[in-house]
C-alpha cells in the first residue's frame, strides 16, 4: 500500500489499506497545475520548464495536448467546463473556449502588469480567484526573468463584467488557493517572498463575507513541517489536502494534522478526479503520482 504516517485516528478513515501510490507520468521537470476533465476521463497538467500542457488518461497514457502552454501554471475549469489558466510569460489568466481559440481573460491590474500568477480557483458565482506572485518572473527557468511592476497580490475577476478586484495585498508569496465546500473559507498557501532566506510560510484562512466576495480574517491556519505548502485542494468533509516536503498532508478544518501520504519526490500541487472524485494526482517535480482514498474532492465544474 501507500505509504501513509497517521498522526490522527480520523485519518485512517480517509485512506485504503490495499491502494498503491502509482506512477502515471514521469521523466518531467517541474510539473504543476493538475485539473481533471471529468466529461473526457483525462488529467490535464502542466510541465513549466519544457513549456507544454500534458494530457493522462486510463486508456491512453501520456500525450501532449499543448506543446506550447506560455508557461502555464495553476489551472481549473469554469462553470462552462472551459480551461483556465495562468500563465508566466505573458503574465496572464487565460480561457480556452469551446472552438479552441484562447481569450486573455486579464494581464493588467491598475495599469500595471500582473506579475507571474500561479493558482486559480472559481467559486459557484463564476468568479475566478487568482494569486499573483513574483516566482514566474524571478528566473529563466519557469518563463524567463522579468521586472516586476507591482507588490505580489491576490485577485478576484469577475469573467462576465471583467471586473478585478484586489482582495488579499499581505501577502508576500501567495501561492495555492481554495474554498471550503461550503465557500465560507479560503485558504491561502504563504511561501514566502522571493530570496527571503527566512520566508514565514504558511497556510491562512479567510473567512468569506455574505456578499461572497469581502474577506476577513486572514489567521495562520497551518503550518506545514517539513518543507512549505505549495497547492492544496479540500474534499467533501473540509479537510485541507496540501503539499509538503514529504508528500500530502491532509489537515483537519480546525487545522489539525490528521496524516500524511509519503512522496518520493517534491510535491507542487495536487487535484482529486476519477470517476468518484476519490482519486488524488499529485504533481511531484519530475512525476505525476495517483492514490485513490476513501473520501470524495469537493464538487468542481
Amino acid at each position: 500500500m501507500a505509504r501513509t504516517v497517521s498522526h490522527d485516528p480520523r485519518f485512517d478513515g480517509l485512506v485504503l489499506f490495499n491502494a498503491e501510490l502509482e506512477t502515471i507520468a514521469d521523466g518531467l521537470r517541474w510539473c504543476e497545475g493538475p485539473v481533471w476533465f471529468a466529461d473526457h476521463g483525462c488529467l490535464l497538467f502542466n510541465d513549466i520548464p519544457n513549456n507544454r500542457t500534458l494530457r493522462w488518461s486510463e486508456a491512453g497514457g501520456v500525450s501532449v495536448f499543448r506543446p506550447s502552454s506560455d508557461y502555464a501554471n495553476g489551472q481549473c475549469r469554469d462553470l462552462q467546463g472551459r480551461l483556465i489558466s495562468c500563465h508566466h510569460r505573458s503574465r496572464s489568466l487565460t480561457r480556452l473556449e469551446i472552438d479552441g481559440s484562447l481569450t486573455t481573460l486579464v494581464s493588467r491590474a491598475d495599469g500595471q502588469r500582473l506579475n507571474s500568477p500561479n493558482d486559480v480557483v472559481v467559486k459557484s458565482d463564476g468568479s475566478l480567484w487568482f494569486t499573483d506572485p513574483l516566482y514566474g518572473i524571478a528566473t529563466d527557468y519557469e518563463g524567463g526573468r522579468q521586472d516586476s511592476e507591482q507588490p505580489a497580490a491576490v485577485y478576484r475577476l469577475d469573467p462576465a463584467s471583467g471586473e478585478l478586484e484586489r482582495v488579499v495585498s499581505d501577502m508576500a508569496g501567495p501561492n495555492g488557493l481554495a474554498f471550503s465546500p461550503d465557500e465560507r473559507r479560503l485558504y491561502l498557501v504563504e511561501t514566502g517572498a522571493v530570496g527571503d532566506p527566512a520566508p514565514d510560510r504558511h497556510i491562512r484562512v479567510f473567512d468569506v463575507g455574505a456578499d461572497g466576495r469581502s474577506l476577513s480574517g486572514g489567521g495562520v491556519f497551518h503550518r506545514i513541517e517539513p518543507g512549505w505548502a505549495d497547492g492544496l485542494r479540500v474534499d467533501e468533509q473540509g479537510n485541507v489536502w496540501s503539499s509538503a516536503g514529504d508528500g500530502v498532508h491532509c489537515l483537519a478544518p480546525d487545522g489539525t494534522l490528521l496524516g500524511r501520504v509519503l512522496v518520493p519526490s517534491l510535491v507542487a500541487n495536487l487535484c482529486f478526479g476519477g470517476a468518484f472524485r476519490n482519486r488524488l494526482f499529485i504533481c511531484a517535480a519530475p512525476a505525476v503520482y495517483a492514490l485513490y482514498v476513501n473520501t470524495r474532492g469537493v464538487q468542481l465544474p
